[in-house]
């Protein structure tokens, strides 16, 4: 491995570094302000190390193996957004798992992307579109019914920022993916979980159909911890997703249907004005999965 050391980057969002893991020859842990971002192995793209990511692919997978399935035009392109870039890492995975698909990839920080892509960089093959800009900003300006799935992945400070908490980005979320098209966001909180709540009862105005994906002793309230969400208008095959995760080294648990919905309960939706971002995590509520 060339780059066999750490590489760092002051950028206007924090300090970056990427380091190469000694386990696996062309790997690297990608962090901002030392807290634990992605992880990429350029040798192994389908290769998700961190917990949360998993449950992503694992999500991706299931949505990927229901377009296949009918209901699209023949020759139709699946078109993936990537909210939040980081290392790159489910970008790479769809490349893999998904040949052929075009992603859109929307991350803030210009100087990290510069990083990860001068020494982690993309096949060559993939039709993956770097944007340098602002999520919420990003999205408004995309068309309508564009995606087939939307990764909301943002994370500043460990904390989702307020744009991306109200019901307002949920409508444009919901407008700019098609009508069978699959919103998936990670988030996360701890008991009493009202921000995940609130989140649920803003995506419910938009999506009919709602799982949340999570380890047990989170959705128990013993802990902190990501929770993966899927939204959409049609049903996703929440079978399929349950027997993915529960296969993991980490085993999760899928909720949906009246178990969701008692969990939602009297949740309040949340507006821009009022919007919020994530709470603040618990010192070593994260590190690698």
């Amino acid at each position: 491995m060339d780059d066999a050391l750490p590489v760092l980057r002051v950028t206007e969002y924090g300090t970056v570094k990427l380091m190469p893991d000694v386990d696996r020859e062309r790997a690297w842990l990608l962090t901002v302000d030392g807290a634990p971002q992605s992880y990429v192995d350029l040798d192994d793209p389908a290769h998700l190390e961190f917990e949360y990511t998993r449950r992503l692919g694992h999500a991706l997978d299931v949505i990927g193996a229901g377009a296949s399935g009918g209901g699209r035009d023949v020759g139709h392109v699946w078109h993936v957004v990537h909210l939040g870039g980081g290392g790159l890492t489910l970008p790479r995975y769809v490349a893999v798992t998904r040949p052929g698909a075009r992603q859109s990839v929307v991350e803030a920080d210009g100087g990290l992307l510069d990083l990860v892509t001068e020494h982690a960089p993309l096949p060559p093959d993939a039709d993956i579109a770097l944007y340098a800009a602002d999520a919420r900003a990003w999205l408004e300006a995309a068309p309508d019914a564009s995606a087939d799935v939307v990764v909301g992945d943002v994370f500043g400070g460990s904390r989702v920022p307020a744009p991306l908490t109200s019901v307002e980005y949920a409508r444009t979320v919901g407008r700019v993916l098609r009508e069978d098209g699959v919103y998936l966001a990670n988030l996360a909180d701890g008991a009493p979980f009202t921000f995940l709540r609130s989140q649920l009862a803003n995506l419910a105005t938009v999506f009919g159909e709602l799982a949340v994906v999570a380890e047990p002793g989170v959705l128990r309230g013993r802990r902190f911890g990501n929770a993966v969400v899927v939204a959409s208008r049609q049903p996703v095959d929440v079978a399929a997703l349950a027997r993915r995760t529960a296969a993991d080294p980490f085993p999760a648990r899928v909720e949906h249907g009246a178990a969701l919905r008692d969990f939602i309960g009297g949740a309040r939706v949340v507006g821009d004005a009022e919007a919020v971002p994530s709470p603040v995590p618990p010192e070593g509520a994260f590190g690698i999965g």
